[in-house]
């Protein structure tokens, strides 16, 4: 196979850092196991990020997210470390990340959890007629 998972996120710079924007990346086919019962989780994860001077490349983040397809986590936990390894590698501005996972037993569970760089204030929405 010619690629592999991995957990090395890859940025590059980012065109327009005088502008605030907003990327958005819908993963609909996350897997990992349950820690407990070692069955897989099947989740969406949807990342929305203003960036900074860094974007994250898209290839390595399918990689990055390949690369739970194995290991145990709960929601909570892989949710927040998607979190962190997305914020240490491109430093945005403000980034949130939902886990929203398929049912189990019944029970649906999203999590979001979100970092928002200091000293930054998101721009007003607009509102059109």
């Amino acid at each position: 196979m010619s690629t592999l998972p991995s957990k090395q996120l890859e940025t590059f710079e980012n065109a327009r850092p005088e502008r605030d924007y907003t990327i958005r990346i819908d993963t609909p086919e996350f897997t990992c196991l349950c820690p407990k019962t070692g069955q897989p989780d099947f989740a969406e994860i949807k990342l929305e990020y203003v960036p900074d001077k860094l974007c994250v490349e898209l290839k390595s983040f399918k990689l990055y997210i390949w690369s739970y397809r194995d290991e145990g986590a709960f929601h909570e936990k892989v949710t927040n470390q998607i979190l962190d390894d997305l914020v240490a590698a491109c430093e945005p501005r403000f980034m949130r990340v939902t886990g929203i996972f398929n049912v189990r037993g019944g029970v649906y569970t999203s999590v979001v959890a979100e970092h928002r760089k200091a000293g930054w204030v998101a721009p007003e929405k607009v509102a059109l007629p």
